[in-house]
């Protein structure tokens, strides 16, 4: 067991330490991913952590509460964040392929550049969410609630047609 700090988005401040099991020596990423895992389990806020980066594919976050956490360039491919609350979080250019995001509120979100491929939208709350650049191919958006999104250059809209406003 090794004890991982994780910082808030505002500074230097630790918003939580967490007690893994990994190598010394594994990469940061790896670390931060496993320190989500082990707050979520032990339910530690993660609202407002800098979790820039973290290696979260497959992750069991359903439900968490990741308001404003900072999930910069995040891999979170296969995640569960089905009723998640990322609402004003930075998740700018993380991998969501296949994440469910099931009636999660992204209210506010920053996905610019976020792929979102094969991503399971299904209700979720998308309002005034950043989604320029987003990859959105073959996502399921059925229910979600789009009001204010900005949606230039996303890719994989066409499928939407005239049900998405630009």
């Amino acid at each position: 067991m090794i004890k991982f700090n994780v910082k808030t988005c505002l500074g230097a401040h630790s918003q939580f330490v967490a007690d893994i099991s990994c190598a010394e020596d594994a990469p940061a990423a790896v670390k931060l991913g496993l320190a989500v895992r082990w707050a979520h389990l032990n339910g530690v806020r993660l609202a407002g952590a800098d979790l820039t980066g973290a290696d979260l594919r497959g992750a069991s976050l359903a439900g968490a509460d990741l308001t404003r956490a900072d999930l910069r360039g995040a891999i979170l491919t296969g995640a569960d964040l089905r009723r998640a609350n990322l609402a004003g979080a930075a998740i700018v250019g993380a991998d969501l392929r296949a994440a469910d995001l099931r009636g999660a509120s992204l209210a506010g979100a920053d996905l610019s550049h976020a792929a979102l491929i094969g991503a399971d939208l299904r209700g979720a709350n998308l309002r005034a969410a950043d989604l320029t650049g987003a990859d959105l191919r073959r996502a399921d958006l059925t229910g979600a609630d789009l009001t204010g999104a900005d949606l230039r250059h996303a890719v994989g809209l066409e499928a939407f047609g005239a049900q998405l406003e630009r």
